[in-house]
């Protein structure tokens, strides 16, 4: 069953959610500042036992926050965000339950399977998660790196998630058009992701009430979990209360 999954978005040293299409050098447009840190979600998650949620520093000056929310909950929170061969064993050792890596993956917009290597024998499989989050192109959907703003020629379809689902534990995999937007998910990508990915996947991007946990269990064959922000009351939003998520999970543990 499709289970739902929290996040803690860093920008700028403070909790935040923003519209993911939007985020560049100069800022990102912003749907809501936190008054809490990290940290404060972080117990906020260990005390539901919400699992598998993730910590994501969206450009610098997010470290100290980050490492606040690792230390809150070890073992209980995943971290991406600028993780590479040299920073991925400190992430870890700081708490991390795994890293999560896109943009160190790819030299001039072209995948490189000898940097996954690199930092696969750093991790372990067991410890690393691909995000491969992406945007709809003509032919499909594109994994973007560089703060979703660099458009790859790596596709998401059933062949590359068949490839790389041999050398992570995890995928996640926003989609960077929708996110932050409160629109609704992009049902076609999360069907895709039901049919071809042959390991776990959290999907986000677009999510904006608890129908959406159940189009998302109907539409993966409860396969794909899925991550809200924006629309949860505990970031401003009024499309669902953390409380429902909460009680959604407990009735469909797996």
């Amino acid at each position: 069953m499709t289970q739902f999954r929290p996040c803690i978005d860093l920008h700028q040293g403070q909790v935040k959610q923003i519209v993911g299409g939007s985020l560049n050098d100069q800022g990102a447009d912003t749907n809501f500042v936190s008054q809490y840190d990290a940290e404060y979600y972080a117990k906020l998650y260990s005390q539901h036992q919400l699992t598998g949620g993730h910590v994501i520093a969206l450009g610098p000056g997010n470290k100290e926050q980050a490492l606040k929310a690792l230390s809150a909950w070890p073992d209980g929170l995943q971290f991406g965000g600028g993780v590479n061969a040299d920073n991925a064993a400190e992430f870890i050792n700081a708490g991390a339950s795994h890293v999560i890596v896109t943009s160190f993956l790819f030299d001039g917009g072209q995948f490189s399977w000898e940097k996954l290597e690199q930092i696969k024998a750093i991790t372990g499989k067991e410890r690393l998660i691909l995000d491969l989050s992406c945007r709809r192109t003509e032919s499909g959907w594109n994994i973007a790196t560089d703060r979703w703003q660099t458009v790859t020629e790596t596709q998401v379809n059933a062949d590359t998630l068949t490839k790389l689902s041999q050398h992570c534990d995890e995928f996640l995999i926003h989609a960077a058009d929708v996110e932050g937007l409160q629109s609704g998910i992009d049902e076609d990508l999360v069907k895709l992701l039901g049919e071809a990915c042959p390991i776990p996947v959290t999907y986000a991007g677009g999510a904006r009430s608890l129908e959406d946990l159940k189009l998302v269990d109907q539409l993966s064959g409860g396969k794909v979990d899925l991550t809200i922000g924006s629309a949860l009351d505990i970031f401003g939003g009024s499309g669902v209360t953390l409380e429902q998520c909460i009680d959604w999970n407990n009735q469909n543990q797996a």
